[in-house]
């Protein structure tokens, strides 16, 4: 029997509210519950609720579904019908990355001076939002406002919104958006639960390219044979002074900008991203696909991206809200705005593990981790 200490979320932290999942405050202790609570995802594509600066970080992940890489099962003794091979869902490559350096201080919420801290799951929009006020080493106080998704009308689309402004003085600002793909070496424990750890590197370079503010990084797995094409773009609107300079390899990319930062100017990142996958295309073709999914959300625009999305769930609560009228406490420990919650969160997780699967299965944690594999089951 495997046991784990339950860790209760303190109200004051995680305040009840009908339509949003709040956090009033940074708490490392309960990060691994918080980066799965906090995943977004559409049914194919799934991002875990780690902070765009990457870390700290219990287990970073970025998974679509259906994309997986095959190894052998051993046994010390086979017989007839026993299964030989497993499946695991890969964790992609990460294009969630945005760093921010103020005054060369890179802003890390472990070790952060926060004069104040909101992050919520907007289960109205489907966004992943968060507001910080910072205080650097020097004094100097930042603003910064985040708002992530992953596009239900637009199914290999995810987008962040990411904005900094200087509240009470001047200073050089770097802003670091970057994709990864990082080998990740996820260990049992002990657990069977837990998702198979690879020994060995699963996802090979294919191709990459760097064109503007755009990186394209193409990968494809050994075993399965399937090819993930990842690829980012960028709007910056500020009018502080600016430049930029893009870089890329095999296995990174980034865009940096540089800002001369005044009080009261804010700096507002948009960054858009895509995956496309395939069994049957070449990597080329796979990366034009990329592109051209690029090319309509810069069009569109973050605002019109946020619009689509706002208008899906919409549609979506409308067919399928369930409101809890008031509840006799003698019947339940629990407030009604608490049910009412914990209805609306549990109707939107299974949205967000389904709603564009398609032709796909639904893992069994969604795209939220890398728990029983990734595998469908016979309920799912």
């Amino acid at each position: 029997m495997i046991h784990h200490e339950r860790l209760i979320p303190p109200p004051h932290i995680y305040p009840p509210d009908e339509w949003n999942l709040i956090e009033k405050q940074f708490n490392p202790d309960f990060l691994s519950h918080t980066e799965t609570i906090y995943s977004i995802g559409n049914g194919y594509l799934g991002m875990r609720g780690c902070p765009e600066e990457g870390v700290p970080v219990a287990q970073n992940g970025t998974f679509v579904n259906g994309f997986y890489e095959s190894w052998p099962i051993l046994y010390g003794e086979e017989a007839y019908g026993f299964a030989k091979t497993g499946q695991t869902i890969v964790n992609v490559t990460d294009a969630k990355k945005i760093k921010l350096y103020v005054d060369d201080e890179p802003f890390h919420l472990f070790n952060a001076t926060l004069l104040s801290f909101d992050r919520r799951l907007n289960m109205k929009s489907a966004t992943l939002d968060r507001q910080v006020v910072w205080e650097t080493p020097s004094g100097k106080q930042v603003l910064i406002k985040s708002r992530r998704l992953v596009s239900f009308p637009h199914r290999h689309l995810a987008a962040i919104s990411y904005e900094v402004t200087m509240l009470n003085a001047e200073a050089p600002i770097v802003i670091s958006s970057e994709m990864l793909y990082l080998h990740d070496q996820n260990k049992r424990d002990g657990d069977p639960r837990q998702g198979k750890g690879f020994m060995e590197r699963v996802l090979h370079p294919r191709k990459h390219d760097v064109k503007d503010r755009r990186v394209i990084l193409c990968h494809g797995t050994k075993n399965s044979n399937l090819t993930l094409a990842c690829a980012i773009d960028h709007e910056l609107n500020t009018e502080c002074p600016h430049s930029y300079k893009c870089k890329g390899s095999e296995d990174f990319g980034a865009v940096v900008f540089s800002v001369e930062a005044q009080p009261g100017m804010s700096i507002h990142l948009l960054k858009y991203i895509t995956y496309h996958t395939t069994d049957t295309a070449s990597p080329e073709g796979l990366c034009d696909r990329a592109e051209r999914t690029l090319d309509r959300a810069m069009g569109h625009g973050f605002d019109g991206i946020l619009a689509d999305q706002e208008q899906y769930m919409d549609d979506f609560w409308k067919r399928s809200d369930v409101q809890i009228c008031d509840i006799n406490p003698k019947w339940a420990k629990r407030s009604t705005i608490e049910i009412q919650q914990a209805i609306r969160f549990n109707l939107f997780h299974i949205l967000q593990a389904a709603g564009r699967a398609d032709t796909l299965g639904v893992p069994a944690k969604g795209l939220t981790g890398q728990a029983y594999e990734g595998q469908y089951f016979w309920d799912t």
